[in-house]
């Protein structure tokens, strides 16, 4: 079973999986299309992606205007920010942060026009996500990650960041 709760962010939603934990770990059942679509989740998903990195890396905030994504934290702890890139949206700008990890094994279904970025808490974190479309960076928008429209409230001051997420 799943627990899905609506967010401050249209068409956001947090998903909580039930986690079964016994003397030898913990088993979690990441996705069921049909217990999803259950959940009114209806997403065609294509890919699935994989980034590791290291304590303090921020990456993002990227996004596309027609993808769905489904993003975990595998290993470690993150601290994720989704923002509404819409900009015909009145709504343009606004944010909601999510503390996901591999003890609460969170998810956060985004919606197209939202872009997504994350910061690494722990010495190492592994995120995961599911696309609903293939990747294609030219396709991409990209903010900064301390855009001032955004006002984002991030838990570092000076991150580790890519050539492309400083510009």
């Amino acid at each position: 079973m799943i627990k899905v709760s609506k967010t401050k962010l249209d068409k956001v939603l947090l998903i909580e999986p039930d986690v079964f934990e016994d003397f030898r770990g913990q088993y979690v059942e990441t996705y069921n299309k049909k217990l999803y679509k259950e959940k009114g989740i209806n997403v065609k998903f294509v890919q699935d992606d994989i980034s590791v990195s290291f304590k303090n890396v921020l990456r993002g905030i990227h996004g596309y205007s027609k993808n769905w994504e489904l993003v975990s934290c595998l290993y470690g702890k993150i601290y994720l920010v989704v923002v509404n890139c819409d900009t015909d949206s009145k709504k343009f700008g606004q944010w909601q942060s999510f503390v996901i990890s591999d003890t609460n094994r969170r998810q956060v279904l985004i919606p197209p026009k939202h872009g997504n970025s994350y910061l690494v808490l722990s010495d190492i974190g592994i995120f995961h996500y599911k696309q609903s479309v293939y990747y294609n960076r030219s396709k991409q928008f990209t903010y900064k990650w301390n855009d001032p429209r955004f006002k984002i409230s991030w838990p570092i001051k000076k991150p580790i960041l890519s050539e492309r997420d400083k510009a």
